[in-house]
């Protein structure tokens, strides 16, 4: 296994940043190259470094514990560790959760505790990728300072991060960085000549570099990286030009992980946007779970659930039109499951909307849990069998259908409940009319006859 990556920025002159030298540099990828060295260099987040906010305050007096960085690719979580640790002049030890084990995380804190004057920072990229042994592994030595831990992950630290983890650091939530943001540093990079690609003295409109941030979706070291591919396939002193930007456009991949946050967050935005009833946003967030490769069939399920949940009684042809959707995603498949999912989408968002039968549903389970159960009124218990008969199950019923319009003035629980309130919205506001009318027939058929 590789050693840790060990840099002892207290031995750094201040002025003078510890970065390798320029024959190393060379061979780095431009986004390792141009990665930031103070925080105050650090793009896109400025609702946590703007002047004056907790982590730069924290930074300046070296009063920070562990902290925990959550945020999407590229939006600048190495670098902004990075730049603590020179700020701080600490000694830094970087590992990638994937590779690391137990016994090289013994060692590394081993290490810490014979230097506690180097006040080491110890980086661990891709933090959720430590299972529950070797995140509880780090918590003595975070708990008495003996390193300041900074874990950067992807993913949502309430479902990976253990508990007394997080309990004992600052979480701070990056954002994916603006267009103009990325841009601007792909302007930097093309005119940097120590750092960046500036010897090949190749040019770009800012209309090109606007164009390459925004297919990169707030992924900073995506764009540096593109870029780079880019400028090194012209000639020294080219134009970057929409031609070569389109090779690339053909190829954009967009982030969508499944079953990570990508995915819940998605599939989430696209239910509250179906019962919102806004058919644009629906099909906006349909089309980026199918290109990021979602399972037709589950977001088919969650549109029949939309039309049961929200729907409802407000349209009755919402839920055999979505089972019928689900069905046909099974037999006919990619990609022409699309304009199933799409035909069925637009009709969940665009259908009136009632969660009355969900309403109706919670208010049952609540009963039921609160208030002593119900016993089957005597009339309608079943009469079959001897022993039913001779306890007079089902004397006193009055079959419905001997009544006008089916309604006999019986009651079908021995203590009366309303569960069901329904909506007004489409077909439900007949089923309205039609409930009124016949709680005034009950009255009637209940009157004593004159």
């Amino acid at each position: 296994m590789a050693a840790p990556d060990q840099t002892d920025f207290f031995a750094a002159e201040p002025a003078a940043p510890d970065w390798p030298a320029a024959a190393k540099r060379a061979h780095q990828p431009l986004a390792a190259r141009m990665r930031p060295r103070l925080l105050s260099e650090v793009v896109g987040q400025d609702h946590l470094l703007k002047a004056g906010s907790l982590l730069p305050r924290l930074v300046a007096q070296i009063r920070f514990g562990s902290l925990l960085f959550y945020g999407p690719p590229g939006c600048g979580k190495t670098s902004i560790a990075e730049a603590i640790a020179h700020e701080t002049k600490s000694r830094f030890v970087r590992v990638n959760a994937v590779m690391s084990n137990v016994a090289e995380l013994r060692e590394i804190l081993a290490g810490a505790r014979r230097q506690p004057a180097a006040g080491t920072i110890l980086f661990i990229d891709e933090l959720h990728r430590f299972n529950k042994s070797q995140q509880d592994l780090l918590l003595p030595d975070v708990e008495e300072g003996t390193v300041r831990l900074i874990g950067a992950t992807t993913h949502n630290p309430g479902f990976y991060v253990n508990p007394p983890l997080l309990s004992r650091s600052h979480l701070f939530r990056l954002e994916p960085l603006p267009a103009t943001a990325v841009a601007g540093v792909l302007r930097a990079a093309l005119a940097d000549i120590e750092r960046g690609l500036g010897a090949r003295r190749v040019t770009a409109d800012d209309k090109i570099l606007a164009d390459l941030a925004v297919l990169c979706d707030g992924d900073l070291r995506r764009a540096l990286n593109a870029l780079e591919v880019l400028v090194l396939g012209l000639p020294e002193g080219a134009v970057l030009t929409p031609a070569e930007l389109e090779v690339f456009a053909r190829e954009r991949r967009i982030r969508y992980d499944a079953d990570e946050d990508e995915h819940y967050d998605t599939i989430s935005a696209f239910i509250k946007s179906c019962r919102g009833s806004d058919p644009d946003a629906a099909m906006y967030w349909l089309a980026k779970m199918l290109a990021g490769g979602e399972d037709p069939r589950f977001v088919a399920r969650r549109l029949v659930i939309l039309a049961s949940e929200d729907v409802g009684l407000a349209d009755p042809q919402a839920l055999p039109l979505t089972v019928a959707a689900h069905h046909a995603c099974d037999f006919i498949g990619l990609p022409e499951a699309e304009l199933t999912l799409a035909h069925a989408t637009l009709y969940i968002a665009t259908a009136p909307k009632s969660n009355s039968a969900t309403l109706a549903l919670g208010e049952a389970h609540r009963v039921l849990k609160e208030d002593p159960v119900q016993p089957v009124p005597l009339p309608l218990r079943d009469k079959s069998g001897a022993a039913s008969k001779q306890n007079q199950h089902g004397k006193g019923y009055r079959y419905s259908h001997e009544y006008p319009e089916n309604i006999s003035g019986q009651d079908y629980l021995e203590k009366p409940l309303t569960l069901y309130t329904p909506k007004t919205a489409g077909w439900e506001a007949k089923i309205a009319e039609r409930l009124a009318r016949w709680r005034e027939l009950k009255v009637q058929v209940r009157l004593p006859k004159v």
